[in-house]
This record gives structure tokens, C-alpha cells and sequence, in this order.
């Protein structure tokens, strides 16, 4: 049987072949040689029979030797690569499909603080890598984890082992299954803290601004006012030196700050206390100081945090001030808001504000206006008023109008059987859309949200959008509104258009139905002037009256249905006191056509029971649950709402949940009750 040899193959035979190559051409040049000297060609033969000696020689003698060293590299090459990735600097691991340890290196082992026959799966160690976040069919993953103290980049690679299965035939792999993950872990931790500590030190700018700073001085005598103000100041720039901060007053009731971004979360735990500081100086005044704050902070540049804390000094005030505001690009955070927001006496802004409306409705050929979805009286009544205000001006009119509900459909009817309103009065959202264009002044009122807006596709159809609203101003505000009127100290939207209309021209004539139905959205929101009611108030009041409101009428108008009153009377039966302080209650829906205002009423008598401090009334209409909340003074239901996605005031407040069950519902607002109790938020 004829002996196989082992053979060069591929460039090393290539490279061994070159002694022969240079064999021939030794061979050829003594050819040559001995045409020119037969003695030099002698020569030239004795050193050719040399070289082929010693090649023969190397060839044969040292062939065996060097293919031996060959196979011996190649056999311990896999044992090299080994020891080399086992002595890696870089902490090193591979998984199975499933994320089990195969096998680590030593700096892997060290790390972790396990054997290197820890075969358990990797999540036992980061529980931040799991079958989610393992690498798909690209092969590559980073992930941030943090161990023990310090903090790792972790990059998972896909490395297919199918080659292997071919290869060795002993073993068959799913095809779903034939990888393994390689996974490296990067020390961050002081990269990290580098960041961090430059993320510290930056400075992050704020706005203070004294709410009631007049008010507040004409309640104290003339000799210390000035002792007033210097313990103000002192209060502030003791609060914000505390935190290595600095402190200018550009204004008399106006400062701006600026601290370490490192101090800002210490601010943010304790609530920015100093806004209850600020209320306990008391040297004879009648009337607490409260302040709001604005701070902007993570924007591209200094000029943009400013920008932000500009903005959300603007939410602090427009939400009734006596709060703090943080505003980090889209998200917006609050704190405070506890307080009553005082009234205002002086009217100069609801006279200013008459007048730009007058102005933008005599520069326009027709005026549309529309307030919240599910209308009540109190944004009905606001609608008409600007309705009557346009007409005054003898501009074409309408107010917009989804389904009518309950509540407002005796309103709606008394306006259109009456011949002294035009039959368009009132238009659905089709025929809004169709009217509206970029000259149209919409006018909103009741609402500053434009997704609780009647008709929102309207907002993009014209560039002239008024907003009149007694609602704290919240985070998704309509923007590019040429004229905002948002008052949250008002008692109602229909309070704020009689205010209005009485400075819209000298002499006003409101037509008995409108004095009417402005005066029923006074009543409503007020709970029959008993909630949120101030001078002011009164005087507006006065207005509708003196026009021709008649008490006796708007009564008679409110009266409820036997099935209501008994709904209502339900929610109240079944009403549970929670945390002994907060009775919460569900409204049954069945034979109702508005259940949601059955509920707001009911969470308005939950409000009787001694010890409440506020009710919420949960109702289930069209597939979503609605959140009534009502309190007198000492809770602010408007903070607790907005966690649940709404809003109002701080007495009166709503919310809506889609996608829940009661129950569900329900138990999300204990949450949230309770996590804002512990957080002294409420």
C-alpha cells in the first residue's frame, strides 16, 4: 500500500518552491558565463553544485522538522487563543441562546465575584439583561447596568457557531438555536461620575415672583411695609444661599436666581419649602405673601434654560401662583399649590382684555365660539356671551355644539324657538369646519386644553384663537393664541364674560334668555355662590341682574328628573370614606342621558359631610370612567387630578380614564392619594 505524505499546500509551498526557481536561473546564468569565459564558467559551475547541495539539504533534511513546528503551532494555537481571552483585560463571558454562563475569563470572574463554574443564567448577575434585550439577527447590543458600585456599558454579540456543527459531527443544534452571545463589560463608572459631577456644576437659572406683593402691602400699615419687604428678601435670599445659590432683584416684586443643578433635586424633595416660608412672615398683615417659582433646566444652551424658566413662571401664574414650576424640555413638573388663590379687586386687566377682543372681532367678518366637550351651562353661558358681544359689533355669529346633553338642552331650546336669535345660532362641528377660515376669530372659552376642546380641528383652521378660561392653565395649553384671558381666581367663565361685556361698550343690552343662562353658569360653578364666590363675583352677578336675570326662571330651569335625583341620591349612599378624610363615591349611569353631571352633583353634597376635605365621584358614560372631584379649601383636588391626566381648579376638577374598570379606576385614585399624602404633596 502505497504511503500518503504530508504535503506544503496553498503559499507555503509556494515559498518553498523558490529555491529551484532560483536553481534554473543560477543554471541559465552559467550557461551564459561559459560563452563568455570557459575558466569563469568553471567558477560559476563549482558555486551552482554548492547551492544545490545545500537546497537539496534544506529541503529534505529540515522538510520533516518544519512541517513537525507547523502542526505543533497549529495545534496549540486553539490553547493560545484561549489562554489569551482567559488573561483578557476586559471582563469577558459567553451564553447560550437561552442567556446561560459557558464559560468567563479570569478578569469576568473577578468582577462578578464568582468561580469560573458559575453556570447560571446571566440575569442572576444583571437582572437588566434578560431574553429582551438579548442581540436579534444583527448580532449587536449595548446595554446600560450597574453592579454592585460601579457602573458598566455591556455589548452582546451574536456569534453563529453553525461552521462548528458542520464541522463536528457529534452534537445537531436547532437552527434557532445554533449562536452563542459573547458579552463584554466596560467599565464606566468613572467616565460616569465625571459626567455626572460636570452635570452638577452646571448652573441652572429661576424666575421668583411675589403674587399678591400689593395686596399684600395695603394690608399692613404704611410704617411697616418696608419691614415687610426687607423680611421677604431676607427669606429668599437666606433659602436660595443655603444652596450656594445667588439671588437679584430686578424688580420690586420680581428675582432671579441661580443654583447648581446638584442642589435642584434637594429643592424638588423638600417641596421648594420656601414657598410656606414665605407665608409664615405675619408682622400685622392681613395677607399672607405667597410666591412662585420658575426654573428651567437641561435646555441646549444657558439662553434656553432661561427660555424655560420663563415659561414655567408663566404655568406657576396662570395655575394661581403659589407654586413652583420646573420645566425640563416637554416635561413639566409642580409643587405647591395649596393655597387659595386670592382675588383680584382691581378689573384693569378685564377691561384691557375687553377691548383687544373688541378690537380683533371688529377687524374679522365672522366670529365662531366653542367651549369643552360635554358642555355644560357654565361654558354655554360664556359662549352666548361672546355670541351677544359679536352681534353687539354686528358680526356674524355661531357657537359651536356637539351632543346636546340633559343639562343644557331646555338652554338650547329656549334660544332657538326664541325669533330674536338667528337660526344658525348654534352649528355642529361640520358646519364649523366648513365656516372657519385663517380670518375667523375662534373664540374658546371654558377650557385652555385644546384636547377637551368641542371641535379641536378648528384650532388649525385659523390664526386668530382668543382663550377665556377660569381653569389653572396646565402643561398641553392651546398655543398661538393672540389673545389669552385666563383667570383661575374666577369663579366661572360666565363671571369673566360679564366682566367683559360691561366694558365692551357703553351701553350693553343682554336680552333676558342670555342674562339668564350667564347667570345659571354663575350658579352652577359656584354651587349656588357658596364655592369660589368673591366680590367680584357679586358685582357680576349684579350685571346679569340688572339686565334682566331672573332667579325664579333659572331655578325652575335646574330642576332634575325623578331618575336623577335618584342616581344622585345612589352615588351618596354608597359613597366610602377613605383615609377617613376623602369620600369617594361611584355614580350609577343606566337611564341617564347625562350621568356626568348627576355625578358632579352628587360630589358636590358629599361635600357636607363633616370631616370630607374632598369628594370624587367616579361615573361610566361612552366607555370612559369620569373623575368629579369638589373640596372646599383645605385639599387642592386640581394637583390630584392632573396625575390622573386632568385638571380645573383647586375646588373643582375633573379627569378621564379610558381602557379601566371601576374598580380599576377607583383603586388608581386611592393610589394616588395615598402616594401624594406621603409625599406631603396634599
Amino acid at each position: 500500500m502505497k504511503k500518503t505524505k504530508i504535503k506544503y499546500k496553498g503559499k507555503l509551498k509556494s515559498y518553498m518552491q523558490w529555491p529551484v526557481v532560483f536553481l534554473v536561473i543560477m543554471a541559465i546564468m552559467n550557461v551564459v558565463v561559459y560563452t563568455v569565459s570557459i575558466r569563469a564558467g568553471f567558477v560559476v559551475s563549482g558555486f551552482l553544485a554548492l547551492f544545490v547541495v545545500l537546497s537539496l539539504l534544506l529541503i529534505f533534511r529540515h522538510r520533516p522538522l518544519i512541517l513537525n513546528d507547523l502542526i505543533s503551532f497549529a495545534t496549540q494555537y486553539g490553547q493560545v487563543q484561549k489562554t489569551l481571552l482567559d488573561e483578557f483585560s476586559i471582563p469577558y463571558a459567553l451564553l447560550d441562546s437561552d442567556g446561560r454562563l459557558i464559560w468567563m475569563n479570569e478578569e469576568f470572574s473577578l468582577t462578578v465575584g464568582k468561580d469560573k463554574d458559575y453556570r447560571k443564567n446571566i440575569q442572576t448577575l444583571f437582572p437588566e439583561i434578560h431574553s429582551g434585550t438579548m442581540p436579534g439577527l444583527k448580532g449587536v447590543k449595548e446595554i446600560e447596568i450597574h453592579y454592585e458600585d460601579r457602573d458598566f456599558c455591556a455589548r452582546l454579540q451574536r456569534v453563529s457557531v453553525q461552521s462548528l456543527e458542520e464541522a463536528v459531527n457529534i452534537i445537531e443544534i436547532p437552527q434557532d438555536r445554533n449562536y452563542v452571545i459573547a458579552l463584554y463589560l466596560f467599565d464606566n463608572t468613572e467616565l460616569n461620575h465625571y459626567i455626572q459631577e460636570n452635570q452638577d456644576q452646571k448652573m441652572v437659572p429661576g424666575l421668583i415672583y411675589l403674587d399678591n406683593y400689593d395686596e399684600a402691602l395695603d394690608s399692613v400699615e404704611e410704617v411697616r411695609r418696608s419691614l415687610l419687604v426687607a423680611l421677604i428678601d431676607r427669606k429668599i435670599t437666606k433659602y436660595i444661599s443655603n444652596y450656594d445659590g445667588i439671588v437679584k432683584k430686578f424688580e420690586t416684586d420680581k428675582y432671579f436666581i441661580v443654583i447648581k443643578n446638584k442642589y435642584l433635586k434637594e429643592l424638588q424633595a423638600n417641596r421648594f419649602s420656601l414657598l410656606e416660608e414665605v407665608k409664615a412672615v405675619n408682622i400685622g398683615n392681613e395677607m399672607s405673601v405667597t410666591l412662585s417659582i420658575g426654573i428651567g433646566i437641561n435646555g441646549g444652551s444657558y439662553q434656553q434654560n432661561y427660555e424655560f424658566s420663563r415659561i414655567a413662571i408663566e404655568l406657576a401664574l396662570g395655575r394661581g401662583g403659589d407654586q413652583a414650576v420646573v420645566k425640563e424640555n416637554d416635561k413639566i413638573s409642580y409643587y405647591g399649590g395649596k393655597s387659595q388663590q386670592m382675588e383680584k379687586n382691581t378689573r384693569v386687566k378685564a377691561r384691557v382684555k375687553a377691548q383687544a377682543l373688541r378690537e380683533f372681532i371688529e377687524n374679522s367678518e365672522e366670529v365662531v365660539v366653542m367651549g369643552h366637550k360635554i358642555t355644560d351651562i357654565d361654558s354655554l353661558g360664556s359662549a352666548v356671551g361672546i355670541y351677544r358681544a359679536a352681534k353687539m359689533l354686528d358680526k356674524k355669529a355661531h357657537i359651536v355644539l356637539g351632543d346636546i346633553n340633559s343639562s343644557i338642552r331646555p338652554w338650547v331650546n329656549m334660544f332657538r324657538n326664541s325669533r330674536d336669535f338667528d337660526e344658525d345660532m348654534f352649528i355642529t362641528h361640520e358646519q364649523a369646519e366648513a365656516i372657519v377660515n385663517p380670518q375667523t376669530v375662534l373664540v374658546v372659552v371654558d377650557t385652555n386644553r385644546p384636547s377637551l376642546c368641542e371641535c379641536e380641528s378648528l384650532l388649525n383652521m385659523t390664526k386668530v384663537i382668543v382663550i377665556l378660561d377660569h381653569h389653572r392653565r396646565s402643561s398641553d395649553v392651546i398655543e398661538n393664541a393672540v389673545l389669552s384671558y385666563i383667570e383661575p381666581f374666577a369663579s366661572s367663565a360666565c363671571e369673566m364674560v360679564a366682566e367683559i361685556l360691561q366694558y365692551f361698550t357703553d351701553d350693553v343690552r343682554l336680552k333676558t334668555v342670555e342674562a339668564d343662562c350667564i347667570y345659571a353658569g354663575i350658579i352652577v360653578d359656584t354651587n349656588n355662590f357658596v364655592a369660589k364666590t368673591g366680590v367680584r363675583t357679586f358685582e357680576a352677578a349684579a350685571f346679569l341682574r340688572r339686565s334682566g336675570a331672573d332667579v325664579t326662571r333659572v331655578r325652575k330651569l335646574f330642576r332634575d328628573d325623578i331618575t336623577s335625583y335618584r342616581a344622585r341620591a345612589e352615588a351618596v349612599r354608597r359613597a366610602e370614606i377613605f383615609m377617613h378624610e376623602y369620600a369617594i363615591s361611584r355614580c350609577p349611569s343606566e337611564n341617564l342621558e347625562s350621568p356626568t353631571v348627576v355625578g358632579a352633583q352628587a360630589a358636590n353634597e358629599l361635600l357636607n359631610i363633616v370631616g370630607i376635605k374632598a369628594s370624587f365621584v367616579l361615573t361610566e358614560f361612552q366607555g370612559k370612567i369620569y373623575f368629579s372631584a369638589r373640596a372646599i379649601d383645605e385639599v387642592n383636588v386640581q394637583i390630584i387630578m392632573e396625575r390622573l391626566g386632568g385638571g380645573g381648579h383647586q375646588n373643582i376638577a375633573g379627569a378621564q380614564l379610558s381602557d379601566v374598570t371601576m374598580s380599576e379606576a377607583i383603586n388608581k385614585l386611592k393610589e394616588v392619594l395615598t402616594k401624594m399624602t406621603e409625599e406631603g404633596a396634599i
